[in-house]
């Protein structure tokens, strides 16, 4: 029996009008920000991917040889694709606001919400070191988390810098104290070389550090635009997050009602220095998209659909084919997404089942008597209702 490779799934119709309907709310809650879409090719060189994301990322890397024995990969992120874009198209209007929703690929060890194809949604801005930069990213992630229906969603934030002079190797461990708690941070810590006191002394001194100056600015914007501290944005000192590339402000999105990170980001401004051999200023979000659907199924934030099609019309009898097709047309010209029954000698039960199973909300019947006075027979397949009505009134009903 033929089945999905490993690690790649399939979505079926209702999995996939959630997906597409997260996905047009927030290109709408980006465009209002004045941020742009971009698209970029699955296959970018190998030498463009490799070195860029850490050792351990390399490994995940699809890198193969493509006919002309080129040496390729799959995109495995969007942000080093994005880098090579202004590297490549110097002459893009700067600060440059892009946002890119499109698949990505990793070798990963399979397991529950781990997946080797899945969809990256980032936002990006290019090309500007204010602190407004910050504060628009951290404004569009808060209001897009509140549009999609999120109640009890915050920002963690933290500044790269608290960090500065400490081996990442220790830093990992640092970030992990929301999950771990105190004493096993503390037990890595004395397995990485330092001596119980040192730890304590490390993980205390990271705790208790105090805002930098820019997160105290950042703090400054978002209270004068109304959002709350510790409500709606939260100091945490010990987030750590991309050691590789981050390099000032960073944040992570978490809900109260949902067990892990729903998007991250940060500002990097070295990395696209690799592209293009000077240093350009950036800083972005990536939502974590398969986790956002899965926190919006639990939470049942988004009306659950198992199709779009909101009429089926249905076929008495070869007489009135035409009275269908003409009724499905209007229906069509009309924006009201419209179905005509495709197997014309199958008896009206059928056709009825067939709506129902398929989730169609209103079924409409046109007997002899109802095309003779103009009229359409409504079915209502959730209320079991029946009404005479004319194809106006439809129209208004739907």
């Amino acid at each position: 029996m033929y089945q999905t490779l490993k690690g790649f799934r399939d979505f079926l119709p209702e999995k996939a009008i959630k997906r597409t309907e997260l996905i047009n709310k927030l290109k709408n809650i980006f465009e209002q920000f004045g941020f742009d879409p971009i698209e970029t090719p699955a296959l970018e060189y190998a030498d463009t991917l490799l070195g860029k994301y850490g050792e351990e990322a390399d490994k995940l890397l699809y890198i193969f040889e493509d006919k002309g024995k080129r040496k390729i990969g799959l995109r495995y992120d969007q942000t080093v694709p994005l880098a090579r874009i202004i590297s490549q198209y110097q002459n893009i209007t700067k600060p440059f606001k892009r946002y890119q929703i499109q698949p990505v690929w990793r070798a990963e060890n399979t397991q529950k919400g781990r997946y080797r194809e899945f969809i990256q949604c980032d936002i990006d801005i290019i090309g500007s070191l204010d602190i407004l930069s910050d504060f628009e990213i951290v404004d569009l992630v808060l209001t897009a988390f509140k549009k999609i229906g999120f109640k009890k969603t915050k920002i963690l934030i933290n500044d790269r810098k608290n960090f500065y002079g400490i081996n990442n190797s220790l830093i990992a461990s640092i970030d992990k104290l929301p999950k771990i708690g105190e004493e096993k941070v503390i037990e890595e810590l004395i397995k990485k070389s330092l001596k119980k006191e040192e730890a304590k002394k490390l993980l205390n001194s990271i705790k208790n550090k105090s805002l930098s100056e820019d997160i105290k600015k950042l703090f400054n914007l978002l209270k004068e635009k109304g959002y709350k501290e510790n409500v709606d944005f939260v100091y945490q000192p010990t987030l750590a997050r991309g050691l590789d590339y981050y390099t000032g402000i960073i944040y992570e999105v978490v809900d109260e009602d949902y067990p892990t990170s729903l998007g991250g980001g940060g500002r990097y401004d070295n990395l696209i220095g690799l592209f293009t051999g000077k240093n350009i200023p950036a800083v972005g979000f990536a939502f974590g998209f398969d986790r956002i659907i899965e926190a919006i199924e639990s939470l049942s934030l988004l009306k659950t659909q198992k199709t779009k099609t909101q009429v089926l019309v249905t076929i008495f009898s070869s007489d009135l084919i035409k009275k269908s097709l003409e009724i499905v047309n209007f229906l069509r010209k009309n924006n009201i997404n419209a179905e005509i029954y495709l197997n014309q000698n199958d008896k009206l039960e059928k056709q009825l089942k067939y709506a129902d199973k398929k989730g169609i909300e209103y079924v409409v019947i046109v007997g002899p008597e109802e095309a003779k006075k103009n009229v359409v027979n409504l079915k209502n397949m959730i209320t079991g209702e029946q009404r005479l009505i004319s194809l106006i009134s439809l129209i208004n009903l739907i």
